[in-house]
């Protein structure tokens, strides 16, 4: 899986890129992760890339350097899915997610400041508007990594168990709910038990009990 970012500050990426399963995906060549920096495709040599709204007193990003930044991208790789991060949209599910993850192997992700984009640029190239949740950040780094961190983990071979997100919640497996309850040693905690049918060897018990504690 290939990802194309566009952002005004792609040190944001530096930590999420290197630490945990993110750097390990990539370290195994299943994940590839290209960062490119908005005010290097500005109009002119001041390097600001947005501009006042018209009929509006903010600012938004201007649809020059961001078309030139996409462009530029498909001259290697036409035309690959195009995602928008904004407040805007209908929430990631998970569902959402394992559909990207199937039906996509390069992309490009646009990052911005605030809520707003010129609409040309959604009109013109995107392909998918993708929210977190319905609140503004100052900076859709954050947002974009939440997105790719949750494809990544689908990649077969980037968890060390390649069958492992397919019961958890909100999975297919289990219907779309919340999982149930997970113990481990000791047997007793502070008054807290583990339930007598998750030790008593019985799988068939044992699946009754997790699908009847699904949240």
């Amino acid at each position: 899986m290939k990802f194309h970012i566009i952002t005004i500050f792609p040190e944001a990426f530096e930590n999420f890129l290197s630490t945990s399963i993110i750097w390990k995906a990539r370290e195994k060549w299943l994940v590839s992760v290209e960062l490119y920096k908005l005010n290097e495709f500005a109009k002119d040599s001041s390097g600001h890339v947005d501009d006042k709204a018209f009929g509006m007193h903010w600012q938004v990003l201007s649809v020059i350097p961001l078309s030139r930044a996409i462009e530029s991208i498909f001259e290697s790789a036409w035309k690959i899915p195009v995602i928008y991060m904004t407040p805007s949209w209908k929430t990631l599910t998970q569902e959402t997610v394992e559909q990207l993850s199937d039906d996509m192997s390069e992309c490009i992700i646009i990052c911005w400041h605030y809520e707003w984009i010129d609409q040309r640029i959604i009109d013109v190239f995107v392909d998918h508007e993708v929210s977190i949740g319905e609140y503004v950040l100052t900076g859709w780094e954050l947002s974009s990594q939440v997105l790719m961190d949750s494809i990544i983990r689908l990649i077969p071979w980037v968890l060390w168990n390649a069958s492992s997100h397919q019961e958890e919640s909100f999975s297919r497996k289990l219907d779309r709910q919340k999982e149930y309850p997970i113990y481990t040693r000791p047997q007793e905690f502070r008054g807290h038990k583990v339930p007598d049918i998750l030790i008593s060897g019985d799988h068939k018990k044992i699946e009754k009990w997790k699908h009847d504690n699904l949240r």
